[in-house]
């Protein structure tokens, strides 16, 4: 993100030269609140389906991120003794190994569209330059305000995370009871859009990864619903992780182990 554009993506390349894209910007009118018709032309044009633009929307719907709350500075850090504690896995590393690697930093929500270019972006690759599976190497780093990502729908259900951050349905009239960047048994297979969710990212052989410090934003959630401990609080909320997202100390951690395996840094949001 750049002063005066907050659409643009920045790739940093390993001789340290940024690149800012105005292939794909985010134009103006998808920050607003509401789902308007030039947010649909807009989609359209990015290469999602009519029949996809229902999941596209729900995020899309989605206000300014709204602070999740907090726990004590006593049971944060009570969570964080416990967090150390843990293995953590970092032998995704070794799977980055594609003749073309890129890490899309997603730490703002903002309509899931971090997400989505990850998505486009293998995509435009794959079909322009003919690459076979295995040339390409995708690594997302969910982290900062955008960690609700990284959480099941049956946790978003749970815990009303819709209603938290003020995000719609597709119809935009109710709270979203689903995160919006996962499949639901009404998401068309057909849709172009489909395969870039996460999900059918992660099913493809991208690399999802998840800040822990953001986590204990989720974990704080746990707690204060169920009444339970940091330590049964952070255990529930690992059952909650999207299938296959990898969690690391910090997203910080993830972007410079992704750096140092030869991935370009992309500013996704």
């Amino acid at each position: 993100m750049t002063f005066g554009r907050p659409d643009a993506i920045i790739i940093q390349t390993a001789s340290g030269t940024q690149i800012v894209d105005t292939v794909f910007p985010l134009p103006p009118f998808l920050t607003n609140s509401a789902m308007s018709s030039d947010r649909r032309i807009f989609l359209k044009t990015a290469g999602l389906s009519a029949a996809a633009l229902a999941t596209a929307s729900s995020v899309l719907h989605a206000a300014e991120p709204t602070a999740l709350p907090l726990n004590t500075v006593a049971e944060e850090l009570e969570a964080w003794g416990q967090a150390q504690q843990e293995t953590w896995d970092v032998s995704w590393a070794q799977r980055v190994t594609g003749k073309h690697k890129a890490m899309f930093d997603v730490p703002e929500i903002e309509g899931g569209v971090g997400i989505f270019r990850a998505g486009i972006w293998g995509q435009q690759y794959t079909d322009v330059l003919k690459l076979a599976p295995g040339d390409l190497s995708t690594v997302i780093v969910i982290r900062h305000a955008a960690i609700p990502l990284a959480m099941t729908s049956e946790f978003w259900a749970t815990y009303g995370l819709g209603k938290s951050l003020k995000i719609k349905d597709d119809k935009g009239k109710k709270w979203t009871m689903v995160n919006p960047m996962l499949s639901t048994p009404s998401t068309d297979p057909k849709a172009s859009s489909s395969n870039y969710l996460l999900d059918k990212q992660i099913a493809k052989g991208a690399i999802a990864l998840g800040c822990n410090l953001a986590f204990r934003q989720m974990v704080s959630i746990v707690a204060k619903q169920d009444k339970l401990s940091p330590a049964d609080a952070r255990t529930k909320a690992k059952t909650f992780l999207v299938p296959g997202l990898i969690m690391q100390p910090s997203g910080i951690f993830a972007n410079v182990m992704a750096a140092e395996a030869g991935c370009a840094f992309v500013n996704a949001v």
